[in-house]
């Protein structure tokens, strides 16, 4: 019965993992994502501020284009001047948590404390890769957070030419997108200027993700997350 017992909880348990996974990240399901705009795209960084961060301030600044940073507590405590630099220039800032881990590797109460810190001024949370546990969704809503995804990946961490990587997010783009971009890889000042043109030329306005702005993933749009995430 004992043994019965724990393989029922541990099945559990797995079960959740999955759907928290499924349902959270994945699909996306009543979390912000794209909106509805039909002259604009939201940029957003993840992991800042870094030591990239005056290029990138200078590319957007350069097409007068707006964004919105989502800062680790750990970069912001490391690089201040950056931090004010983006508060500086006008930039939405919000939390993309202490520490740069999935929730599935936090203990409950450290994804508590992922999950409530925030840089100041605003409400939206991004875990660290989009993860989920079981928890993310509850402790977002006690913090007074909401959770913020994208649908449009620049995959400026891998090891492809901006050009390359430019092209294919501008073919995945549409109006009222939100682009998911990081703050720290050597490629994205350059990608950044090369969407940004590109966007122009499509009479695109890059805008921050307030000004967009987002709409709640529904059903439908969190069936075609999962097909995308799925391949399927």
């Amino acid at each position: 019965m004992k043994r019965r017992a724990l393989l029922g909880a541990l099945g559990a348990g797995l079960l959740a993992v999955t759907l928290a996974d499924l349902l959270g990240r994945a699909a996306g399901f009543r979390a912000l994502g794209a909106g509805t705009a039909a002259d604009r795209v939201a940029l957003t960084f993840d992991d800042g501020p870094s030591e990239r961060t005056p290029e990138l301030l200078a590319v957007l600044a350069r097409h007068d284009a707006q964004a919105t940073f989502f800062v680790l507590e750990s970069h912001a405590r490391a690089l201040p001047a950056e931090l004010r630099a983006l508060r500086g220039a006008g930039h939405q800032l919000e939390s993309h948590g202490r520490w740069h881990r999935h929730a599935l590797l936090l203990a409950p109460w450290q994804e508590w404390e992922q999950v409530r810190w925030h840089p100041g001024g605003g409400t939206l949370y991004r875990p660290p890769y989009g993860g989920h546990s079981p928890l993310t969704r509850l402790l977002a809503r006690l913090a007074g957070h909401e959770i913020a995804l994208w649908d449009t990946e620049g995959r400026d961490w891998t090891d492809a030419p901006a050009a390359d990587l430019a092209a294919q997010t501008l073919a995945r783009v549409r109006p009222g997108s939100v682009v998911l971009l990081h703050d720290g890889p050597a490629v994205t000042p350059e990608l950044l200027d090369l969407l940004l043109r590109g966007l122009h030329e499509r009479s695109l306005r890059a805008v921050r993700l307030d000004e967009l702005p987002p709409q709640r993933i529904g059903w439908r749009a969190g069936l075609g997350r999962l097909r995308q995430s799925y391949g399927g």
